[in-house]
């Protein structure tokens, strides 16, 4: 097909207008080119109208998925009401465990720690810190953050503070190398060393030969240390081809990103409540003095009965008899 000469002159100025406005539009720059506006005016224009033509066509498509989706939601509905039911029945019998719990710590005159208000604190990557694995948290002495605090995420223990500064933190997470934790299993209370190795999955070595393991077995925090507190979630004992056991995290469930730290303070040494054994056998030889006192007190009343043969009537009498 052959176009004429005025035709074929008109398209090749067009075709030099469109390469001369087809340029990379700056997007910060305040007067953008003609193209541009020409551009976003065509579609500010056209964008209602084929949003209005385009609705009975989605709604024709979504005939099909929803009532392929009506059966799902029904199994769904039934699952979820079979989930609450269960809940229900959980949280009654933890409410009977706790009311039961109450009652034994008043009958054994238990004193129930309060437990504090936790710190909560966005995480960030700390790709050029001491630590091979570790995060920077946006907490520190301000808000009370101390080191040897645990962090922990909605799933479970995550790391413990290392370094704490006025307005951040650095927290060792418990896959690190350098983390050494003392934990035992929820089911047996048999006691192990968790010990990071930069693995997604930490081991537990110094496990007792009689200890009780089993695959699945809850790991939790024992507190033998005196710096974590007792029964904090870890994760999963996981058997290993070599017969040892590793922890599939629990903090692993969901990205660590929202944390809080735990205030817990550690359990003080004799020496660190300001009392020497010298001042507290004090107390205790003053107690025992008033017990030594009444045996010197009765010593003239005892020497008195010697005394007195000198002066009674038998004497008397036998000196009279003899005359």
């Amino acid at each position: 097909m052959r176009f004429n000469r005025p035709l074929q002159g008109m398209l090749f100025a067009l075709c030099l207008a469109l390469i001369a406005f087809d340029k990379e539009a700056d997007p910060f720059a305040e007067d953008p080119n003609l193209l541009v506006q020409f551009r976003s005016g065509f579609t500010d224009a056209a964008a209602p109208l084929l949003d209005i033509a385009a609705q009975p066509i989605r709604a024709l498509k979504g005939i099909g998925p929803y009532f392929r989706r009506q059966g799902d939601l029904v199994a769904e509905n039934a699952r979820l009401r079979e989930e609450v039911r269960d809940t229900q029945y959980w949280i009654d019998l933890a409410n009977q465990r706790l009311d039961r719990m109450q009652e034994y710590e008043k009958a054994l005159s238990i004193e129930n720690e309060s437990t504090p208000d936790r710190i909560a604190a966005w995480t960030v990557a700390d790709p050029q810190g001491p630590f091979v694995r570790s995060r920077l948290i946006g907490v520190g002495r301000a808000l009370g953050v101390r080191n040897g605090f645990p962090v922990i995420n909605i799933y479970g223990l995550v790391g413990r503070i290392v370094e704490a500064g006025d307005r951040s933190s650095r927290v060792l997470l418990l896959t690190d190398l350098n983390s050494r934790i003392p934990v035992m299993a929820d089911r047996t209370n048999a006691r192990a060393i968790m010990i990071g190795d930069n693995s997604a999955n930490p081991r537990l070595d110094f496990v007792a030969r009689d200890a009780v393991l089993e695959s699945g077995d809850r790991i939790v925090t024992s507190g033998d240390d005196g710096v974590l507190p007792r029964g904090l979630p870890i994760g999963e004992a996981q058997p290993t081809r070599d017969g040892g056991w590793r922890v599939q995290l629990y903090s692993d469930l969901a990205p660590v990103d929202l944390v809080w730290v735990w205030p817990y303070e550690r359990t003080p040494e004799p020496s660190a409540s300001g009392e020497s054994v010298a001042e507290v056998a004090e107390p205790a030889a003053d107690a025992a003095a008033p017990e030594a006192e009444p045996p010197v007190a009765q010593q003239p009343a005892a020497a008195a009965p010697e005394e007195a043969p000198a002066d009674t009537p038998d004497q008397d009498q036998g000196v009279e008899e003899q005359g």
